[in-house]
């Protein structure tokens, strides 16, 4: 063409929850039955959506006003109901204008980072959730700026490192948090986030958390929303109903936004993703009407508890099976349903193997290791030969070494099968070494 039309960031774009299926469909078609647990999907994974759920659902799709447009910011009475929630936490209060709707939370960080402007940068944590990191990435052009996450203290960010590297950049404009964590688990208590707001204020920078996973917290952890702790900076929540009903294929996500007048620069920002919004009329209708039936009946506060219990008994378990093989560091979560498994530093070379024994599986997967960072090495491996599909470490812009699980399975046959294969195949190719 006479002139290139590709975006400097698109090289950026990289998404490896959903790239390592395009290998394991490759495997799957020469004969590897597949066990998925690369993706956070609780319906894929057998959950079953609870009846008065889906009996309110029933009764909605039987109204004409559940096929139609809505408000461009989203369903007003709805938009008020979650203000109202915001509201009764205490903290920074919010109006249904400070309420806005999206298309799933992929669609909101899409717009989040895309119109920003060109030159500030977000800075998010490391091990990074691949959506946020790409999309802050590819708005920028340039690789995304990451602080660390420290598994030696339960994989809390280190804000040393992130105010260091705040100070010393001035194109951070913001500051993202995942809270609960993915892909770690992890669950940031009310004084980090208070310290973490604290540096965003002191360098007026503005605090943007998702908190899609905020009501599955176990193990003893506490957090509290942003909203609780944010006091007068500016910033955004981020919520959604995909893991928390389960309904992630309602695709239905909205944004909190506080503190819309801190700066008029801000103001004007949280205008331009409403414009943005303006553009495609509005988000899905069906999931925004039902969003008050739902979260404001009596049996929700139950289903939440239930929910918080399965997965907790389902980490001690991940924990119990994977954190006794020998080179690797795990983490027992406290929220959302992941779980990160560390490589002790050393432990992996390029001349560990798994058995294969398709010999055509085993030559595709090794014509495709040149290059490969060693735990997505391991990774390959372990579809190969087992069938079990995880996502590297290194797939999530980090450069530590290490693969994440979901908690996700709910054959619990299956689930006990997934945890003990995947233990005694890391055992067995972390001593395949020189053989």
């Amino acid at each position: 063409m006479r002139r290139n039309i590709v975006h400097e960031g698109s090289g950026q774009l990289t998404y490896e929850i959903r790239e390592i299926v395009a290998v394991a469909h490759k495997l799957q078609d020469l004969g590897v039955e597949i066990t998925w647990e690369n993706i956070g999907d609780p319906i894929q994974k057998g959950e079953r959506v609870p009846q008065w759920i889906k009996d309110i659902m029933v009764e909605l799709v039987s109204e004409d006003r559940t096929y139609g447009y809505v408000a461009t910011q989203g369903v007003p009475d709805t938009r008020r109901f979650l203000a109202d929630e915001v509201n009764k936490r205490g903290g920074c209060r919010v109006t249904m204008d400070d309420i806005v709707f999206f298309n799933g939370l992929g669609d909101a960080v899409a717009k989040i980072f895309g119109f920003l402007r060109r030159e500030a940068r977000v800075i998010g944590p490391s091990p990074a959730y691949s959506t946020h990191s790409s999309a802050e990435a590819a708005h920028s052009g340039y690789e995304h700026l990451t602080y660390e996450l420290d598994p030696a203290k339960n994989w809390m960010p280190d804000l040393d490192d992130l105010e260091n590297k705040i100070k010393y950049n001035d194109s951070i404009a913001g500051i993202l948090l995942i809270n609960p964590d993915n892909p770690t688990g992890a669950v940031y208590p009310r004084r980090l986030l208070e310290q973490i707001v604290d540096i965003a204020r002191r360098h007026k920078v503005f605090v943007l958390c998702d908190e899609i996973y905020t009501h599955i917290v176990y193990n003893g952890a506490e957090t509290v929303h942003l909203s609780e702790v944010i006091g007068d900076v500016a910033g955004m929540a981020l919520r959604g109903i995909s893991k928390e009903l389960p309904w992630p294929g309602a695709r239905c996500g909205w944004i909190e936004v506080f503190n819309q007048d801190k700066y008029p620069s801000f103001k004007q920002y949280i205008q331009s993703l409403i414009n943005a919004k303006m553009l495609e009329v509005c988000s899905t209708s069906l999931p925004q009407y039902a969003i008050p039936l739902i979260i404001g009946d009596s049996r929700y506060i139950e289903h939440l508890t239930r929910r918080k219990k399965m997965f907790e008994d389902r980490a001690k378990e991940a924990f119990e099976i994977l954190s006794k093989v020998d080179g690797t560091i795990v983490v027992k979560p406290q929220g959302a349903f992941y779980m990160t498994v560390l490589f002790a530093d050393g432990v992996l070379n390029s001349s560990q193997t798994l058995p294969i024994e398709n010999p055509q599986v085993q030559d595709f997967v090794e014509s495709n290791l040149p290059g490969l960072p060693a735990d997505k090495r391991f990774v390959y491996y372990l579809l190969a030969s087992t069938g079990i599909c995880v996502v590297p470490l290194t797939g999530f812009c980090c450069e530590k070494q290490g693969f994440r699980v979901t908690l996700l399975e709910s054959d619990d046959e299956k689930r006990r099968w997934t945890w003990h294969t995947i233990a005694e195949n890391i055992q067995r190719y972390l001593a395949s070494a020189g053989k």
